[in-house]
């Protein structure tokens, strides 16, 4: 499975950007989806998931009523849409597919900058 994340860039505290990660496989749409983010000097950390079907959405703590995951079974493309973003938002954002319980494939990521 190949996973291309893009959309990433540099923005001010308060702005938005939406990432978007275009999957190469036709069983995309049997596949739970996830955004990480990885700051410097830090451990990677989960953002937001979204089932197979697009019906059922978990965030992080950090992510809530700010951040939308959502996804294009058509395309095979999963989105984050970041809203309100701060400084501390900085980071590379990975997208990752499910197999079983477990994340098994993570793409290139996607660098986001949030200037204060």
């Amino acid at each position: 499975v190949q996973l291309q994340a893009s959309g990433g860039g540099l923005v001010q505290a308060g702005g938005s950007l939406r990432l978007s990660c275009a999957a190469s496989e036709r069983t995309f749409s049997s596949r739970d989806m996830g955004w990480f983010r990885q700051a410097p000097g830090t451990e990677r950390e989960f953002v937001a998931a979204v089932s197979n079907s697009g019906e059922n959405t978990y965030y992080a703590d950090r992510a809530k009523g700010r951040f939308t995951i959502s996804r294009d079974n058509a395309k095979n493309t999963v989105y984050l849409q970041m809203n309100s973003l701060k400084p501390e938002d900085t980071a590379i954002y990975y997208c990752a597919a499910k197999v079983g319980l477990q994340y098994a494939y993570m793409g290139q990521g996607t660098q986001v900058t949030v200037s204060s």
